[in-house]
Parts: C-alpha cells; structure tokens; sequence
C-alpha cells in the first residue's frame, strides 16, 4: 500500500520517485501482495470509506490519475480512441483490485485435503521481530481519500511487556498478513533476526541497511530447516529451530517440521 501511495519501499529507494510509482500501479502482481484483514485499515466511522483493501474508493486519487496518465500516452502512440483515457483508467484499477481480491478469496479457502495435502506437508515460515507497518488511517481530505504514514503504526512489540506480539512482522509484510488462510496459526514457524548464525555477518549488514524480509530466505538455518522438511533429515545436532505464533502454548505447536527446538521464550 505503501508502494502504491509514494513509490518507494524498503528495498528501493527512499525518495519517491513519479517513475516508481507508475511502474508500482501499473503492475497486477503488486496489488495481489495487499494485505486484507480490515481490522487494521482505520477510517473514521461517518466517512462511508471501505475497509476492504480491495475497493477502489478506499485508495487517494493520485492513484488513477497516473494510471490516465499512462493510458493516455499508450493511446497516443498506438492511435487507439476508443474510451476517455480517466474512464479506461478507473476501470483498469478497478480490475486489477478486483482480480487481485477474488485470487486472495481463492488462495484463503484452498482445502488441502482435497488437494491431497496435510498442515504437516505445507511449511510456512513468517519473518517477526523487525520494525513493522501494522495498520494504516485512511482519511478523508476535502472528501478523497489520503493514507496518512506515521512512524507511530511502525511497531515491533513481539517481546514487548505490554504489548501485542502479533503488532511485529519482517519489515515489509506485517504478522499477521503473513499466516496464510488455508492453515492454522499454530503451524506457523516464526524466524527473527537472532536466528542468523555467527558467520552471516553481510546478511546481518543487509537487514539493517535494507530489512528482514528480502533477506529471510538466504538465512542459514531456514535452508536447513527446508532441507528437513523435504527431506526428512533428522538434524541429530539440533541445527534448526523455529518460534512458535503468538498466544500459543508450546505443547499446541504443531509445525510441518517436527520435533524442532522452540527459541520463543
């Protein structure tokens, strides 16, 4: 959402950038990454905005005029009138949020079990303890929309006295827009930063420079823990380990990969 609104991300760079933007509202793919759990969208209760992330009328206009903008100089250069380029422009972000929606309505009611699978064969690691976007105000500016970024939604209380361990993430995708909806939170496997070895000093450099999430999957101990998972690998050293979710007890984890030392506490 983030992207979408400024054009710039954790790994880009950190002055918005027009161009950043059009390549991020122009690409489909992007709107399937939105996060649809509506409790952490906040609008004020008389405004009539949508909670869904997926609805048009949630999002600041700035949004389509760069998508007319794009039209209208594709019109141009291939001499196409068919439509005002702001009517194919709302209709082009309207589609790619519905189609991205009706994929994540998909993906959330997949049945394993009519697919031939089990929890135990589907393994999802969910990066946490970094600094995280976990909500965002939407609010009406002259009756449109305006995301409102403040570094005070960017939390990470996974071992905070007080706070809500599930207000974390790993930098880019906030916790719980991570679990996925086909399986149970407490066959989460949860991995921090603290999980990198001694020896991965550049991947360490990396997460403080850039963030947790692009560098997740080159960690060291995930690579042995997907090995064992695929594999089957007893890991008689105790080489892997994992942290459960938040609010589970450890005698209710029940990760694909078991047994597997748990570093929650």
């Amino acid at each position: 959402m983030v992207k979408l609104a400024t054009g710039t991300a954790n790994l880009g760079g950190s002055v918005p950038s027009s161009r950043e933007r059009e390549a991020a509202r122009m690409t489909p793919s992007l709107y399937h990454l939105l996060p649809d759990f509506a409790t952490r969208i906040q609008t004020d209760a008389d405004d009539g905005l949508p909670k869904s992330t997926f609805d048009a009328a949630l999002y600041q206009p700035s949004i389509v005029e760069t998508i007319t903008s794009y039209v209208d100089r594709c019109s141009v250069e291939s001499g196409s009138t068919k439509a005002k380029p702001k009517d194919q422009a709302e209709a082009l972000f309207a589609g790619m949020l519905a189609g991205a929606g009706k994929h994540r309505k998909r993906i959330a009611n997949l049945d394993l079990a009519a697919k031939g699978l089990s929890a135990d064969r589907w393994l999802c690691v969910v990066g946490v303890d970094y600094k995280t976007r976990v909500r965002m105000k939407v609010k009406l500016v002259h009756n449109k929309p305006v995301f409102e970024l403040t570094s005070k939604d960017m939390l990470n209380e996974w071992d905070k006295d007080g706070g809500d361990p599930a207000n974390t993430g790993d930098g880019t995708v906030h916790f719980k827009g991570a679990v996925s909806g086909f399986l149970e939170t407490n066959n989460v496997v949860c991995v921090a930063p603290d999980d990198y070895g001694y020896w991965e000093i550049a991947d360490i450099a990396t997460t403080k420079a850039a963030g947790f999430h692009g560098i997740v999957p080159n960690m060291n101990m995930l690579h042995r823990l997907l090995v064992r998972h695929f594999t089957g690998w007893s890991d008689p050293r105790k080489s892997t380990w994992g942290r459960r979710a938040p609010g589970f007890a450890k005698e209710d984890w029940q990760p694909a990969v078991w047994p597997l030392k748990d570093k929650t506490e």
